[in-house]
C-alpha cells in the first residue's frame, strides 16, 4: 500500500468515489462522513494523509483541524471543499492545512496533489535530485542544470522551482505559492508571484523556445 489516508466528507457519493480512486492508487481508506471519531483514527492509526471538507454536520472542517493541530498532531492536510473564495482559501492554510482544492474538483488533480504531499511530507527524492525534461535539480548541494549548464539560482527561485517540480502538471495559484514558498513570512505584493515567475523563465529559459513554465491566465502556473 501507498499509505493510510483519511477522508472527511458530508457527501457520500463523494467520499466513495474518492475512496474507489485512491484504492485503485493502491492507498488504503478510511471515510468518515462528520469529525466524530477521527481524532481517535488519527491516535490509532499511521495516517499519512487527511483530507477534509470544511461544510460538516457539527464543527466545521477548518475548525477541526486547528482543534488537532493545537493538540500535536502533524498530519498532511488537503481541504476540499465548495467554500471558494480567496478569504477562504486563506483562511484554509492559516487554520493548518498543507493544500487547499475547491469543489467540483479535477479526481486527477487531486490524485496529483495527493501523491506531491506525500512526496514532500516523505522527504522522498531520488538521491536529493529532481529531474523534468533538461532541469536537474540538486537539493543537497543546492545547484541547478539546465542541460550541461550551470545556473544559479537565489534561495526563493530555487524554492520556487522546486514547488513546481514537485507539483508536475498541477496548476498552483497564486495563494499556494505564497504559503509554500514565501510561507507568508516575508513582506510582499500583489504582483510578487509573477515578477518571480518572470525571473526564473529568464534563468531557465533565456531564447524562450522550452516554454518550462506555463501561466494559466486567471489560474496560475504549472510546470510542463
Amino acid at each position: 500500500m501507498n499509505g493510510l489516508i483519511l477522508i472527511v466528507e458530508d457527501e457520500e457519493d463523494i467520499l466513495e468515489l474518492i475512496e474507489y480512486h485512491l484504492t485503485k492508487e493502491g492507498f488504503e481508506t478510511l471515510g468518515f462522513l462528520h469529525t466524530k471519531n477521527v481524532e481517535q483514527a488519527l491516535e490509532e492509526e499511521s495516517v499519512d494523509l487527511l483530507i477534509m471538507d470544511r461544510n460538516l454536520p457539527g464543527i466545521e472542517g477548518s475548525e477541526f483541524v486547528t482543534s488537532i493541530r493545537a493538540k500535536g498532531f502533524d498530519v498532511p492536510v488537503i481541504y476540499l471543499s465548495a467554500k471558494n473564495r480567496d478569504s477562504d482559501i486563506e483562511e484554509g492554510f492559516q487554520r493548518g492545512g498543507d493544500d487547499y482544492i475547491t469543489k467540483p474538483f479535477n479526481m486527477k488533480e487531486l490524485l496529483l496533489r495527493i501523491k506531491a504531499i506525500l512526496r514532500r511530507s516523505r522527504g522522498e527524492t531520488t538521491h536529493g535530485v529532481l529531474q523534468h525534461r533538461d532541469l536537474v535539480l540538486n537539493l543537497s548541494a543546492h545547484t541547478l542544470h539546465v542541460g550541461t549548464c550551470n545556473v544559479e539560482l537565489t534561495r526563493l527561485e530555487f524554492d520556487l522551482l522546486h514547488t513546481l517540480m514537485n507539483n508536475l502538471n498541477v496548476v498552483l495559484d497564486r495563494n499556494y505559492l505564497l504559503e509554500h514558498v514565501w510561507r507568508n513570512d516575508e513582506v510582499y505584493q500583489d504582483r510578487t508571484v509573477n515578477v518571480a515567475i518572470n525571473r526564473l523563465k529568464e534563468k531557465i529559459d533565456p531564447d524562450k523556445d522550452k516554454e518550462y513554465i506555463k501561466t494559466v491566465r486567471g489560474v496560475g502556473y504549472t510546470l510542463c
